[in-house]
């Protein structure tokens, strides 16, 4: 009963929630995306909050959309969604060790808020199972922080873009959806001070060669931006020291 023990104020539960927090926004704008997709795609505003509200996968969400709406069979439909995420299978194996010693229904559950993100930081974070009950009840701590800002970040952000999705003018269609999804990549890569820099000239550049034909503004973002960074990690870097 492990999971169910767990208290917010355990220091791994703390340490999960902010591990996960640094990456949330990636993870929002995704689930963003996902819920205005289901709309744009021609799905009922019903449907698609039940979607974003039970289903928490949103690859296989993206997958299946355009089966559901072309009338697929319901095989093909599961085969499809099986099929994106056999990858959980491999998580699965390496995580079985960490969670054998649950009950049924608490490995379901810690099997159902671990997604990618949170298998990563997760395995990052413990090397190897628990070696007694302390360490263990520290990992399960922080598997129930990490994947519970996980599964609020997507499915909120999942449902408000369902809701928002009739507010957006049809004519966006799918590439606004296109633009959050870049947007979530955005804040989930920029983890550093001089990423953040470089995404600012790149920005910056792309507005200001707008003009250019052939999308060619795109170049001049690129070229800014690694340009600027190269100067600044060369200024940077120690000089030779002088010898004494």
């Amino acid at each position: 009963m492990i999971l169910a023990r767990v208290h917010h104020r355990h220091p791994e539960f703390q340490r999960g929630v902010r591990d996960m927090l640094s990456v949330a926004p990636g993870i929002a704008a995704w689930g963003l995306m996902t819920g205005v997709a289901m709309v744009k795609s021609g799905m009922s505003t019903v449907e698609a909050l039940l979607m974003a509200a039970i289903v928490f996968a949103g690859s296989a969400q993206l997958a299946s959309i355009p089966l559901i709406l072309a009338g697929a069979p319901i095989w093909v439909i599961l085969a499809t969604a099986l099929c994106v995420n056999l990858r959980f299978v491999v998580f699965s194996v390496h995580m079985r060790p960490y969670v054998m010693h649950l009950p049924l229904w608490e490995r379901l559950v810690a099997g159902y808020l671990t997604g990618d993100l949170t298998y990563v930081l997760f395995v990052k974070r413990f090397a190897h199972p628990g070696a007694d009950a302390a360490e263990r009840t520290g990992q399960m701590a922080y598997l129930v922080g990490n994947g519970g800002i996980n599964w609020i970040s997507w499915t909120v952000c999942s449902v408000l873009g369902v809701v928002l999705a009739n507010a957006i003018p049809t004519q966006w269609g799918l590439g606004f959806a296109g633009i959050l999804a870049l947007l979530g990549m955005l804040c989930s890569l920029a983890s550093s001070r001089l990423r953040w820099v470089a995404a600012a000239v790149a920005g910056t550049a792309a507005v200001a060669a707008f003009a250019l034909p052939l999308k060619l503004n795109i170049l001049v973002a690129i070229a800014a931006a690694v340009l600027v960074c190269l100067a600044l990690e060369r200024a940077a870097q120690p000089g030779p020291r002088q010898s004494t």
